[in-house]
Formats: structure tokens, C-alpha cells, sequence
């Protein structure tokens, strides 16, 4: 069983270095025709965005193999993953997001590992098929709670300890800002009990990415993110129709 869930991984990773091949030829083409955008959507200079490709890589190599709830070798990809974000945001300054990867990512990362390990080797009958849930509803507007409570919180310490300004001042970069950290930390967290609500919060990540690079002008994270957004969302579409199958 080890054996095929390792192939699988190894399959979805040829899969993710495919579309990543895809979207690199599609941006190298887009430069050639437009010469102004040389150096704006493929940035070799920079160390960052070169440390940032096989982050990508392996994040959609994770996310492509756990969509499968039975096959937790994913998160092995997901800690190296994290690792390689750490680092990336390192050379571009952000020690709030180092410490965000390797304080909190990694160990949900690894948490998830060893439970999913724990669930997919234990013996089980065939009549027992493993069943995505949802969250119970109470869990559900906690963790909107705890959402809105990160995102204020990150929005006070944007303002008065990182970029030094207003609050009124770009209100919306903070905002996105904040609702990308709060809902990956809850997608991390809520995929070690291997809940659909987790997908929500992995969709709602690459919106708010999607909507920050747009106001920043970063025009290949708005790619990335598309691809994230694209990948995330059909992850928990086959969650969602994983447990309909079953439960009919």
C-alpha cells in the first residue's frame, strides 16, 4: 500500500512540474510580445522568486496527491513546502511569515502527517469506506471567529508595527493580507482532522492572494494564485463529491 500511495505522489508531481512548465512558457511568450513586461513576470534576478518555483511545485504536488483523504504522503511535499516559503520570505524580509511557516505551518503540516499516516495504515473493511465531513456547526462559526479575530489583529499590527501608517491607509492590501494568513493557519489546521471545511478556507486564500497582487501589481503571483485557486477549489469539489458517493 506504501508503495502506491509513494507512486501517486510521485505522479501528481509530475503533473504539478507540467502546469508549472505550462505557465512558464505561457509567461516566457508573453514577454517575447511584450517587451515592457521583460523582467515583471519572470523575475530570474531575483533569489526569492527563483526559491519560490519549487515552493510552488511541491505546494501543488501536495495539494494534487491529497485530494485523495487515504493518501497522506502529500504532506511530506507540504512540510518541504513550507520550508522552502520560510526561506523565500526570508530573502524578501517578511520574518512574520518565517515564523508563521516554521512556528505554525510545519507542525500542522506534520500533525496532519502522522494522523492521515495513522488512518490510511490501519487495517479497515471494505464496508467502512472513509467519509469527508463537514465540521459541526458550532466548530464552523468558531472558526469564523477566530478568522475575523486574525485579520483585525493582523490589520492593528500591519498598521502600527510594519508599514507604519494610518489606519485608513491601504486598507484593502491590509485586509487581503490578513485574510490570507487566517485562512491558511485554518486550512492547515482543520486538514488534520480531514474536514471539507478546510477547502473553503484554502479557496477563500487564493481569492484574497488573487485580489492582493491585483492592488499590488505583482502580475505572476496573480497567475500563481489562479493556479491555487484553480487546484484548491476542484480538491474540495472531490471531497464534496467523495462524500455524496458514499453517503448515497
Amino acid at each position: 500500500m506504501k508503495k502506491t500511495l509513494w507512486k501517486a505522489f510521485g505522479k501528481q508531481l509530475l503533473i504539478s512540474l507540467g502546469i508549472y512548465a505550462a505557465l512558464f512558457l505561457i509567461l516566457y511568450i508573453i514577454e517575447w510580445l511584450v517587451p515592457s513586461l521583460r523582467g515583471i513576470l519572470l523575475q530570474w534576478h531575483d533569489l526569492a522568486f527563483i526559491v519560490g518555483i519549487p515552493a510552488s511545485v511541491m505546494g501543488t504536488a501536495y495539494v494534487l496527491t491529497i485530494r485523495d483523504p487515504k493518501n497522506y504522503t502529500g504532506f511530506y511535499g507540504g512540510i518541504l513546502m513550507a520550508l522552502l516559503l520560510s526561506v523565500q520570505f526570508y530573502l524578501q524580509g517578511n520574518l512574520d511569515l518565517v515564523v508563521l511557516q516554521l512556528v505554525v505551518f510545519v507542525p500542522f503540516l506534520l500533525s496532519s502527517l502522522l494522523r492521515w499516516r495513522k488512518l490510511a495504515l490501519q487495517p479497515q473493511s471494505s464496508d467502512q469506506p472513509f467519509v469527508p465531513e463537514w465540521w459541526p456547526r458550532h466548530l464552523q462559526w468558531l472558526s469564523l471567529s477566530i478568522l475575523l479575530i486574525v485579520v483585525v489583529g493582523d490589520y492593528v499590527l500591519a498598521t502600527l508595527v510594519i508599514q507604519l501608517d494610518a489606519c485608513t491607509d491601504n486598507i484593502l492590501i491590509k485586509l487581503m493580507g490578513g485574510l490570507m494568513i487566517a485562512s491558511s493557519t485554518l486550512a492547515n489546521f482543520i486538514l488534520i482532522y480531514q474536514k471539507i471545511d478546510a477547502w473553503v478556507w484554502w479557496v477563500l486564500y487564493a481569492l484574497s492572494g488573487i485580489v492582493l497582487y491585483i492592488l499590488i501589481g505583482n502580475i505572476f503571483s496573480i497567475f500563481l494564485f489562479l493556479v491555487f485557486l484553480i487546484i484548491n477549489a476542484g480538491a474540495g469539489i472531490a471531497w464534496i463529491k467523495l462524500r455524496k458517493s458514499i453517503s448515497n
